[in-house]
């Protein structure tokens, strides 16, 4: 017996033309880098979108050519999210806050022939420019400024293309469409490659109630960056159900996106933790009567926010949801385009305490659809999902990578059975929730014995002068390897380490758990993607 339905290919194509057919009113709302707000229709985006694809036709961009992009939150980028794919192109967007040299290399690894650019974005493009020439560079003047001389003016240009008359280039569902390089804290950056069938199919699963919730009514505010990641994802999702957008451009101080929220009222946002840690900061600090900026904000309670990109604290769950906002953490990497763990309030947590809401909150999270996951133990065999067996997390699905671009499948990387190896250290409870506790480079072992320094992270940024703290091993002579605790004070308070070492007692750390050494910095170093880099932390504390 055959299947009756339908082989129709999932097409990135096929959203674009429900947003232009069905949410043409709705509204896109984007701020300029003077912070300004420009406001935009789906119909006006829709049309400069079938332009863009027409202008880059025009321009002899074939199938699979990539079409890099060097740009803030804005509805221009938005265009290249669905625009370059439409043309059968490749979007590759580059990532500005890598250091020029390494932006350059990833164009030249990825052959990038084409580059969108911001024209407050060229002085960053000019530091990489002599490491790959690319064979068109198109400005979009974000700044509302006339676009230098040299240069193309990305409106000009899709204004003088026939929109209208474009044509979709045929494509299989699993063509790419776009493209994003790993963070490449440990070597060279690695490219993925997603296809349209790998991002409908993510872009359904992360819409989900439990998960983004995406509804046509919702007011979304997307702070993390376009660049990283696919920005989760959900600029796809956004498109397919017509919510109302509103993208921050470059300013993402705490002040600015409070004043941006308190304006348009987001009903569900999504960034990292430590923009979110500063947001809410400066929002509790407001509150006081004397304090400058006193009834200036307001936070929309029951706002949705989704955060991820490192491990969230329970105490700034806490913190948010004293003003009746869930913060919900998900979990993914590059490789897995990114959702791949959500901590929602399953059905069984119903009942439970509020304690244990928020511990639960604090974790990873359970599994999406369509994504398997295992625990593969230091033995080759897989962990149980107890809440105590630690292994290493392994994925596959029809969202996660099986290869890099241009790199052969390596047993680093990928499983002789086909699993992604992510290199995250985690336990799974009974229920399904994934408890991260390291990356498999930054446990320590001491003694013999295994001491998480996520742990100990999270619990030293619940005491109320911590700001942010990062925990690294150091060697030791008799125990191997010894916790350093590398610890940022929020403004005008302080602890001395036996007050945190008690803290930590305090949050059930064993005696022989606790940090050897504290070390008291203005700001801990991060990776281009947010994370705390422990490389650099390692080189500056390496005994």
């Amino acid at each position: 017996m055959h299947s009756t339905m339908m082989d129709v290919p999932l097409s990135l194509n096929s959203l674009l033309e429900r947003a232009g057919q069905l949410f043409s009113s709705n509204e896109i709302v984007s701020r300029r880098p003077d912070k300004t707000l420009v406001r935009h229709t789906y119909g006006e985006w829709y049309r400069r979108t079938r332009s863009l694809a027409a202008a880059l036709v025009d321009l002899g961009i074939g199938k699979g050519d990539r079409v890099a992009t060097l740009c803030w939150n804005h509805h221009a980028h938005l265009e290249c999210y669905f625009g370059i794919p439409a043309a059968g192109a490749v979007m590759h967007t580059l990532n500005i806050r890598l250091a020029p040299d390494e932006i350059g290399w990833i164009a030249g690894d990825a052959r990038d022939r084409v580059l969108i650019v911001d024209d407050v974005l060229l002085p960053l493009y000019r530091q990489f420019a002599d490491l790959h020439r690319f064979e068109h560079v198109i400005v979009y003047a974000f700044s509302g400024q006339p676009v230098p001389d040299g240069f193309t003016d990305y409106d000009a240009w899709i204004g003088a293309a026939d929109g209208a008359g474009f044509r979709y280039v045929e494509h299989a569902e699993t063509d790419p469409v776009a493209m994003c390089y790993t963070s490449g804290t440990t070597g060279r950056p690695k490219g993925v490659a997603y296809s349209h069938r790998s991002t409908v199919l993510h872009t359904l699963v992360a819409s989900l109630g439990d998960f983004w919730g995406l509804k046509g009514s919702d007011v979304v505010l997307p702070v993390t960056p376009m660049f990283h990641a696919n920005c989760w994802g959900v600029p796809y999702g956004t498109v397919m159900m017509g919510t109302k957008l509103v993208f921050p451009g470059p300013h993402l101080h705490p002040e600015d996106l409070l004043d941006l929220i308190t304006a348009e009222q987001p009903t569900l946002s999504l960034g990292v933790p430590t923009i979110w840690m500063g947001l809410i900061q400066t929002f509790d600090a407001a509150l006081q009567a004397d304090h400058p900026h006193y009834g200036r904000w307001k936070l929309p309670r029951g706002m949705r926010s989704l955060v991820g990109g490192a491990a969230v604290p329970e105490s700034l769950i806490r913190a948010f949801d004293q003003h009746g906002i869930w913060l919900l953490q998900g979990w993914g990497m590059t490789e897995t385009s990114p959702l791949a763990t959500v901590s929602y309030p399953k059905a069984e947590l119903r009942n439970v305490s509020m304690d244990e809401r928020y511990r639960r909150a604090a974790m990873a999270g359970v599994p999406v659809p369509l994504v398997d996951l295992r625990l593969r133990g230091d033995d080759g065999q897989d962990a149980p999902w107890n809440g105590q067996a630690m292994g290493e997390i392994q994925v596959r699905g029809p969202f996660i990578t099986g290869s890099y671009h241009g790199v052969p499948v390596s047993e680093e990387k990928f499983t002789t059975d086909g699993w992604l190896r992510t290199g995250d250290v985690a336990a799974v409870d009974e229920l399904g929730f994934v408890r991260i506790t390291d990356r498999t480079k930054d446990l320590i072992k001491s003694g013999g014995e295994w001491i998480s320094s996520v742990d100990l992270e999270n619990a030293l940024m619940a005491h109320p002068a911590v700001a942010e703290a990062a925990v690294i091993a150091i060697p030791d002579e008799k125990w191997s390897e010894r916790p350093l605790a590398c610890v940022v004070f929020r403004k005008g308070q302080s602890a001395e380490p036996p007050e945190l070492s008690a803290h930590l007692m305090r949050h059930h750390f064993a005696k022989w758990q606790l940090p050897d050494r504290y070390e008291f910095i203005d700001a801990l170093p991060r990776t281009a993607t947010g994370k705390f880099w422990k490389l650099k932390l390692r080189e500056l504390y390496p005994r």
